[in-house]
């Protein structure tokens, strides 16, 4: 028994320890940039849709030197977009603002502009749930007519065996069922319009 006891103290100790500055990277800090209104846009558009908090959003397109130093490399200067450029703060881990940071100085690239190109890597995310949002909506059309065609059906049935009859209260269920799926995706159509004005 106390071997036992010992072994798990000792497989604790193998375990890779953390450090304060390990700690202190995932604090959450605000930082402005300037970016265009559509890199702003996007972000906001794919947070809302796909139900990602902005500050994940930002780490995950942020978060990888090897990404940011490609954007670095690739990125163009300045174009008459980047004149309407507006200040836009995000929250965001120290760490990323630290990688960020060293990213820009090391590759002289500006800051605002690796933000700008990471972020417009959100594009084809866009491109394609704008297309899932099509189906979504032709998907919904069928499923309101097979509602009506059923509420016809749960009538017709109710003038046949009555509203005592188990085969009629098993379909009414069934309908109010399909009718909570319909209100469900009418709802989630409609959060997801802003992204066809993008």
């Amino acid at each position: 028994m106390k071997n036992e006891k010992i072994h798990k103290k000792s497989d604790i100790t193998f375990l890779p320890q953390t450090t304060v500055s390990d700690l202190r990277g995932k604090q959450s800090v605000r930082a402005t940039f300037k970016l265009s209104q559509k890199t702003i846009n996007a972000m906001s558009i794919v947070s809302v849709h796909l139900g990602i908090k902005q500050k994940s959003l930002f780490d995950h397109l942020m978060g990888d030197a090897e990404i940011l130093g490609l954007i670095a490399q690739d990125f163009q200067p300045c174009t008459p977009e980047s004149k309407k450029c507006i200040q836009k703060t995000y929250v965001l881990s120290r760490q990323t603002l630290s990688l960020l940071d060293m990213i820009s100085k090391k590759c002289k690239a500006p800051r605002d502009l690796l933000v700008e190109y990471s972020i417009k890597r959100l594009l084809p995310v866009i491109a394609k749930e704008q297309e899932k949002h099509e189906k979504r909506k032709e998907v919904l059309q069928e499923l309101v007519q097979h509602l009506k065609q059923s509420e016809k059906l749960l009538e017709k049935t109710e003038k046949m065996l009555g509203t005592d009859d188990p085969v009629y209260n098993e379909l009414k269920t069934a309908i109010s069922g399909l009718k909570n799926s319909c209100t469900d995706i009418e709802s989630f159509i409609e959060k997801g319009k802003l992204i066809e004005e993008f």
